[in-house]
């Protein structure tokens, strides 16, 4: 079993950055493949971004690429990510996952296997 659990979340104004992480307890995330997902209110969960464990690569949604940044920090059993130039449309509930799965392009959340409970972030204009 993994347990994630989600942090950094909060009310930034557009264009500041915020970084989110997401701690891992119960197994390392180093065989993992990791990855974030959002739902902003009225709308279903969708994914932003992922990291492969074999190869570290990344894979974004379009609506983030350029603008958003995952990491691993395997050192303290973390992912990471680093939103910039966040917009309005960017309000939503954060969510990382780990999943089973190899790749770096796991843009399901049903291929995900472990959730964190979320943790909001709200960009103001």
């Amino acid at each position: 079993q993994v347990q994630l659990v989600e942090s950094g979340g909060g009310l930034v104004q557009a264009g500041d950055s915020l970084r989110l992480s997401c701690a891992a307890s119960g197994r390392t995330l180093s065989r993992y493949t990791m990855g974030w997902f959002r739902q902003a209110p009225g709308k279903e969960r969708e994914f932003v971004a992922a990291v492969g464990w074999a190869s570290g690569n990344t894979y974004y949604a379009d609506s983030v690429t350029g603008r958003f940044t995952i990491s691993r920090d395997n050192a303290n059993n973390a992912v990471n990510l680093y939103m910039n130039t966040p917009k309005p449309e960017d309000t939503a509930v954060y969510y990382c996952a780990a999943s089973k799965v190899t790749g770096w392009n796991i843009i399901s959340e049903w291929d995900y296997d472990y959730w964190g409970q979320g943790t909001q972030v709200t960009v103001s204009s």
